[in-house]
């Protein structure tokens, strides 16, 4: 493995701005000093002009491999990953097979150590008769349990109240839930279908996933962690009561956490005149107020960190009619340009940025050496340019689908270098087609 020295870099780490160089030997951070020199081989990146963060950590993707391959799988996402500057990610059970078992999740793991170009982690996926397997699951190298408390894309929802306590009551590891009632949108969607038929118009999708099934859910989770002292992650807050349910306590004081996602930050309801089904997922994209309560939850610390919740699907899939449309869609290419494209904007600082996608999710899963520049550190580094502006084509685009909502879109900001694990893996638009990941670990007793 060779080594690399980066010189001259402007440093976003642990809340302080710095310029430094930096010297990655064997996979990890050797050095980090104003004036590294070195008197062997060494590769160069001159980083004058450009901006270094820690590689971001995603603890909420759907790669669609193995069984949804047509739509993405681990290479091509994992390459879509890297080139938005995502060195990590925790990605979903809901595959096909559902990795509901432990044979089944291993075979996620090994796809992974061959195709993946930024580091990985699977969850466990929890079903109303599974729980013997799921509490199997090793705390130290697998990132967690996913519970769906709302059905969405896939067939995994857990609705047996004996079987979610005694999965909360007994799970050595975090768990993470989708959080929506599904009582709710039933009758939601029944009310939809006797006023519009086969016709649901876009519009409907948050008054049919509404704030209500969110809000229910969420306590649900939320009473349930409290009663058996688990650690709870609530994945992709949407609406704004479901924030007042969180603490902003100091992170690792805290045992149930949450989650935002960058289009619950980006988008709101009326986008939907203009994109459609292009912005579907679940929970629904809702108000304005919605979103700007999100945002002003992560600056106060009620919502710990930022994802993608990338979720891919063919364009065809995407223009059917609403209710054959599933939702989600492709967002882990832009979603760093996107954060800074609010910073230029003044809504969120950089060392924000830094804190809720890269420091935030290594302390709350536990992982091992990562999320943080430090010596010692595995090196999964980022380098941008907060000054060039571009703008989104489709001739650039990683992701198997091959389309994004962001298209078009001009962003201010540009990654130039991505690192993984101590390899330059994504230079100036550019994939270095030899994935050299490492599986996560976490740092759990």
């Amino acid at each position: 493995m060779s080594s690399i020295l980066i010189k001259n870099a402007k440093i976003i780490n642990e809340n302080k701005i710095s310029t430094n160089d930096i010297l990655i030997k064997n996979a990890r951070i050797e050095k980090i000093d104003p004036n590294i020199s070195v008197d062997y081989k060494c590769e160069i990146i001159n980083a004058e002009n450009l901006c270094l963060i820690p590689g971001l950590i995603d603890d909420q993707v759907h790669f669609r491999e193995p069984g949804l391959t047509h739509k993405g799988e681990i290479y091509t996402e994992s390459m879509a990953a890297v080139a938005g500057g995502i060195t990590s990610y925790m990605e979903m059970p809901n595959t096909i097979p559902n990795a509901t078992n432990i044979d089944e999740l291993e075979k996620k793991y090994s796809i992974a150590k061959q195709k993946s170009f930024a580091n990985y982690s699977f969850y466990i996926g929890a079903t109303n008769n599974n729980y013997d397997e799921v509490l199997k699951v090793d705390k130290k190298s697998v990132c967690g349990i996913k519970i769906f408390m709302g059905s969405s894309t896939g067939n995994m929802l857990v609705d047996n109240n004996d079987t979610l306590k005694i999965i909360f009551k007994n799970a050595e590891t975090i768990i993470a839930t989708h959080c929506e009632d599904e009582n709710i949108i039933k009758k939601n969607t029944m009310k939809a279908l006797e006023k519009y038929g086969d016709n649901i118009p876009i519009s409907e999708h948050p008054i049919i996933r509404s704030r209500e099934a969110c809000f229910q859910s969420s306590s649900k989770a939320i009473q349930l962690a409290k009663e058996f002292d688990t650690k709870l992650h609530v994945l992709h807050v949407s609406t704004k009561e479901e924030i007042n349910l969180f603490s902003n306590i100091n992170l690792k004081d805290k045992k149930i956490t949450c989650e935002g996602c960058i289009h619950h930050l980006w988008f709101n309801e009326k986008d939907y005149e203009k994109l459609g089904n292009m912005i579907k997922w679940n929970p629904a994209i809702k108000s304005l107020e919605d979103k700007d309560a999100i945002l002003d939850g992560l600056i106060n610390n009620y919502i710990d960190v930022i994802a993608t919740d990338h979720s891919p699907h063919t364009i065809e899939e995407k223009s059917n009619n609403y209710t054959n449309c599933p939702s989600g869609g492709p967002l882990i290419q832009h979603s760093l340009p996107a954060l800074l494209e609010m910073y230029h904007n003044n809504k969120i600082d950089l060392e924000t940025i830094v804190q809720k996608t890269s420091h935030n999710p290594a302390i709350l899963f536990d992982i091992k050496e990562r999320g943080f520049i430090r010596e010692g550190y595995f090196a999964d580094l980022v380098l941008f340019d907060l000054d060039n502006i571009w703008k989104v084509s489709e001739n650039k685009i990683f992701s198997k689908c091959n389309w994004t909502p962001f298209i078009n879109e001009s962003f201010r900001s540009k990654i130039i270098h991505t690192i993984v694990s101590g390899n330059h893996i994504y230079n100036s638009g550019n994939i270095k087609l030899n994935p050299a990941s490492l599986r996560l670990e976490f740092d759990r007793d």
